[in-house]
C-alpha cells in the first residue's frame, strides 16, 4: 500500500488527527443545528423543514437584494448594538465556518510538511494552524456564554491563523526560491 497512515510520519498523523477532530466538531454542530429544526427530530411533531413552519430554527437570511443608503450618524448611535449574536447563529456559524478553517489549516500544513524543519517545529506549526479555529470559536462561545472579556480569545484565534500563515508562507518562499541546495 502506497499510502498507509499507520506507518506515516508523525507530522502527517498529527495533521490528520487535528483535521478529523476539527471537521468532526463542525459536524457535531451541524447535528445540533439539525436537532434545533424540530421537524427533523420526528415527523409526527408537526414541523416540516420544507414548509418553513414553526419548527424552523430562526436563522437570519440575507435579503434577495441589497439597498444601500447613506445618512449622518451621531456619536450616540455609534454605541448602539446593531448586530445580535444568539445561540442559533453561533451554532450555524460554527457548523459552516469551522470546516473552511480546517481545510485552510490542512492546506497550509501540507505545505509545512514539505519544509526543511526540525520535527518539533513542523508539529508546532501544524498545532498552531489547527489551534486557530479552536481559539476563534471557543472565544465566540465563551463571549456569549460566560463574559464579553473572552472576545480576546477570538482575537487570539485570528492572530494565530495570521501567524501560522506568515510562518508557512515566508519559510516556503525562502526555501523554494532563495535557499541553496
Amino acid at each position: 500500500m502506497l499510502y498507509d497512515l499507520r506507518h506515516s510520519d508523525l507530522q502527517v498523523r498529527w495533521l490528520v488527527t487535528l483535521l478529523l477532530a476539527t471537521l468532526g466538531t463542525s459536524y457535531l454542530f451541524g447535528a445540533w443545528m439539525g436537532r434545533s429544526l424540530r421537524g427533523i427530530q420526528s415527523p409526527q411533531s408537526g414541523g416540516d423543514i420544507r414548509t418553513g413552519g414553526e419548527a424552523m430554527m430562526a436563522m437570519q437570511m440575507p435579503p434577495d437584494s441589497t439597498v444601500v443608503t447613506e445618512r449622518p450618524v451621531s456619536m450616540a448611535e455609534m454605541g448602539e448594538e446593531h448586530h445580535h449574536v444568539d445561540r442559533d447563529l453561533l451554532i450555524q456559524d460554527t457548523h459552516v465556518h469551522m470546516p473552511m478553517y480546517a481545510v485552510i489549516a490542512a492546506c497550509l500544513s501540507v505545505i509545512a510538511l514539505g519544509l526543511a524543519l526540525p520535527r518539533w517545529a513542523g508539529l508546532s506549526i501544524i498545532a498552531l494552524l489547527f489551534a486557530a479555529p479552536w481559539l476563534d470559536f471557543a472565544g465566540m462561545w465563551l463571549t456569549k456564554l460566560a463574559s464579553p472579556r473572552f472576545a480576546i480569545v477570538t482575537l487570539a484565534g485570528g492572530w494565530a491563523m495570521a501567524l501560522g500563515y506568515t510562518i508557512v508562507a515566508v519559510l516556503a518562499t525562502y526555501q523554494m526560491w532563495w535557499r541553496k541546495q
